[in-house]
């Protein structure tokens, strides 16, 4: 199973959101927090970077609210904030002890130390941030009660294994984008009379990095990286031009949180204004990346213009 993470993190979100635990320590410090006694009978069996480490727990292991410790420190370097940590990860039931899945040996999931992750999940950042490479981290969601429809859900613990760390992408800097721009390297966007726009992609390779043009500038409050936007927009593939998603000229803007988005969304729309028109060029490692059309997503770079009209 691979992206344990991806499928952990919407849950946690929703458990650490509300409150309760401990407070993440003050970065670089790695904290544990939550429960962290119940996770003294835990011992890791280390079968390699390939192989998923053996678990041994007292059972069943139930928790009242998130969980995270550190259970082994590693010798590498130590995380930062804005960095993106490269986790191989192991999921067990917490109950039986039943494997859930791993991808060790496998690529490893990819998990940013952004603000929107200390916004979202305070806990998961705290002990992330300055963990070195090659830890160990425990993480335990609580059971979930049964819901109409739904059977009730054991508590789950996870064991993340820090394996690398690398810098996180940044935007091209201003001038890099108006370089771009006056070289005829970036679309060219013209409005019609009812204000839908329209896309000329140059037949030159896309830029590397993530291009943000402010179109026209708006007078309202800057977005962040946490916020819940109401925006219209078009989206072109830079390939062949082909638009294939707008919500322009239906009078129906689209709604969804920043950290809900493909990145070059996140990154290129933070600090912008509301009422202003943004033109991204985005990477295709900041859009849907190599499994685009697995995902029946637009595949390679793409291009984008959002029109933010509030903020939540």
């Amino acid at each position: 199973m691979r992206r344990l993470l991806a499928i952990l993190l919407p849950g946690l979100l929703l458990l650490t959101a509300c409150g309760g635990g401990d407070k993440a320590a003050p970065e670089p410090t790695s904290q544990s927090a939550g429960e962290t006694a119940k996770l003294d009978s835990l011992k890791l069996t280390d079968n390699g970077d390939k192989k998923a480490p053996g678990v041994d727990f007292a059972k069943p292991l139930e928790v009242k609210e998130f969980t995270a410790k550190v259970i082994t420190e590693g010798s590498g370097e130590k995380l930062s904030a804005n960095q993106i940590a490269t986790v191989s990860v192991a999921g067990f039931n917490a109950t039986d002890g039943k494997a859930l899945g791993d991808n060790f040996g496998k690529d490893p999931e990819q998990l940013e130390l952004s603000d929107a992750l200390k916004s979202g999940n305070p806990v998961m950042y705290g002990v992330f941030v300055g963990a070195k490479v090659g830890s160990q981290i425990a993480l335990v969601a609580p059971g979930q009660p049964a819901t109409e429809g739904t059977a009730a859900q054991p508590a789950q613990l996870y064991i993340a294994r820090i394996m690398g760390v690398k810098e996180a992408p940044k935007p091209l800097s201003q001038d890099e984008t108006e370089q771009l721009d006056k070289a005829g390297k970036l679309p060219k966007i013209t409005f019609d009379d009812k204000g839908i726009p329209s896309a000329s992609i140059p037949k030159t390779d896309a830029p590397s990095g993530l291009s943000v043009k402010v179109l026209s500038e708006g007078s309202g409050e800057k977005v962040a990286a946490t916020d819940t936007i109401e925006a219209n927009y078009t989206g072109w593939r830079w390939e062949d031009g082909k638009e294939f998603e707008s919500t322009f000229g239906k009078n129906q803007p689209a709604t969804f949180p920043l950290t809900g988005v493909i990145k070059g969304w996140t990154m290129g729309l933070t600090d912008q204004k509301v009422g202003s028109k943004v033109l991204l060029t985005i990477p295709s490692d900041l859009a849907y990346g190599a499994d685009a059309a697995a995902q029946g997503k637009p595949a390679g770079p793409l291009v984008f213009v959002v029109e933010i009209k509030s903020k939540k």
